[in-house]
This record gives structure tokens, C-alpha cells and sequence, in this order.
């Protein structure tokens, strides 16, 4: 279990990226939803030790964060939105020095490494520079390399930008196999992907968390109150606009029917996330 208590930070630049946040996560698939500069990277960044707060308490397992950095480190995979590599070492070589970093044995790393190449589907391109992947194959590299050591926490920054629909696909089956014995924390923007993978999530924005819980209780608030109207309705709040056919329908949502020809919805997750951004934009 990961607990923050009262969690801030702010930038030398003056900006507030966590704003007091205090949040319980329990092991498996958890997700957290916010937009870009919402403060998520900056929430992963703090829990991962690469930065520290300037006030609150994180825990996990019942370790302090702040006082016993290393402990968390060594159960920790991390997977950031972007990440470097040494341009001339093959995706074998530079999983092997990644290990060693961690102070995984040879032995147990070499293992470690065939099952992983495995897992991420890159056994047949180990032994090319991973400088020369593709944008997905490098995502997957990054995995790979989060899960040397099998960490307990898994923290997964924008894990699935700029994959393609199967790559995308063969990721989330990865996550959730990985999810069964392990806390695996994604964050992103795309809201199918918590939708699709999560049952805990957390929406986060303007470095503040809105709120969290399991995911039935956070669309909860919206049933029987979505509807999709053809005319953009003059009640209520708009939560978007899609098209159909090249037809426009409007989503919107209200505690009454908006319009004569206005039909009832099942709520979603991004029926929420959208009215927590119209709310903000009005306040």
C-alpha cells in the first residue's frame, strides 16, 4: 500500500506542482487521470525519490519514503514519460548494466532478462541498439527495464504515448498481468486506459487530487445525469462534442432531461474527468 499525507511541492519558479495531497493506494492496477501540467509527473517524480517534497509523508509497505529513500528504491520500477539511452549499446547490453546498477546477481539477471525480453516481445531484436527502436519498441524497452529486480511498485508515466493501437493493446495485456501481485501506478491523460485497465483511480489537476476511489464509485455521480442531444443544449454542462456519421452529437450532463430529443447515456469515467474540467474552468 502507497500513502501520501498532506504532500507539497513548489517550483523555484513559484509554481505549485503538489498541493497538498493526501491519497491511499492499494496493490494491483491504479490509475491516476489528470491533464497535461495537472502536476502527475511531478507526483510520480516525488514518489520515486528523484525529487523531495517540501512538506507531507509518503510511505509504502510501512517505509518511510523520506527517511529510508534506498529501501523504496529497491522494490521500486519506474518507467518515466521520457527517458535516454546510451547510444551505442544493444537493448541486451544495456539491460545487463541496468542490473548490475541494481545490484541484481548475473546469474539472476541473465534469467531475468531472456523472461523479460519475452514478455516485451523484443527476444528477436536484443542484440540491436535500442537508439535505433521505434517509438513503441523503446516503450517497451522501458518496461523491460522497470521490471528488472520484479519491483513490489511499479510507477508507469504516459506509458502508452506514441504506440500505436497494437502495441497499445499488447501493453495493457502486460499490465494487467503484471497488476495480479504488485502495485502498478499509471499515470496518463487518456482516460480509455484507465477505464479499460483500472478498478482504483485518482483524478488529479492543478496539482490538487479531485478525487479517488474505485472506479464505480467515481462515475457514480453521473448516472441517469448523461445524456447526448444532436443540438447543443442550453442547460446543463457540456462534456463534449463527438461526431457520427459526420453528425454532430453533444454530450452533456444534467439532473433532468436537457432537450425534447435528448436520449439517456451510461455514464464513463471521461464523463466525469470532463465535468471536473468544466468546473474548473468556471471556478
Amino acid at each position: 500500500m502507497l500513502t501520501m499525507n498532506q504532500v507539497s511541492k513548489t517550483y523555484s519558479d513559484g509554481t505549485k506542482a503538489l498541493d497538498n495531497i493526501s491519497l491511499t493506494l492499494p496493490s494491483g492496477m491504479v490509475g491516476l487521470l489528470g491533464p497535461n501540467g495537472a502536476g502527475k509527473s511531478s507526483l510520480m517524480r516525488t514518489v520515486a525519490c528523484l525529487q523531495a517534497p517540501d512538506s507531507g509523508q509518503i510511505t509504502f509497505n510501512n517505509t518511510d519514503v523520506q527517511q529510508s529513500p534506498q529501501r523504496l528504491r529497491e522494490q521500486l520500477g519506474y518507467l518515466p514519460q521520457s527517458f535516454g539511452v546510451y547510444p551505442h549499446m544493444s537493448c541486451l547490453a544495456l539491460l545487463h548494466h541496468i542490473a548490475a546498477l541494481k545490484h541484481i546477481p548475473r546469474v539472476q539477471a541473465a534469467q531475468q532478462i531472456e523472461e523479460l525480453l519475452t514478455l516485451t516481445n523484443l527476444t528477436e531484436f536484443a542484440k540491436k541498439r535500442v537508439s535505433t527502436f521505434s517509438g513503441g519498441m523503446r516503450q517497451r524497452f522501458g518496461i523491460a527495464q522497470a521490471l528488472l529486480g520484479d519491483p513490489k511498485l511499479l510507477i508507469m508515466d504516459e506509458p502508452t504515448a506514441g504506440l500505436d493501437p497494437q502495441e497499445r493493446q499488447r501493453l495493457h495485456s502486460v499490465l494487467i498481468r503484471l497488476s495480479q501481485h504488485k502495485l502498478v501506478l499509471l499515470s496518463t491523460h487518456i482516460v480509455e486506459d484507465i477505464e479499460h485497465l483500472c478498478p482504483h483511480a485518482a483524478i488529479m489537476m492543478q496539482g490538487a487530487i479531485v478525487d479517488s476511489g474505485a472506479m464505480p464509485a467515481l462515475i457514480a455521480p453521473m448516472l441517469n445525469n448523461v445524456w447526448e442531444t444532436p443540438a447543443k443544449p442550453s442547460t446543463g454542462v457540456l462534456l463534449g462534442e463527438r461526431y457520427h456519421f459526420g453528425q454532430s452529437v453533444w454530450r452533456v450532463y444534467h439532473h433532468e432531461k436537457p432537450a425534447a430529443d435528448a436520449r439517456a447515456c451510461q455514464a464513463a469515467l471521461q464523463d466525469r474527468y470532463f465535468l471536473e474540467l468544466a468546473n474548473r474552468e468556471t471556478n
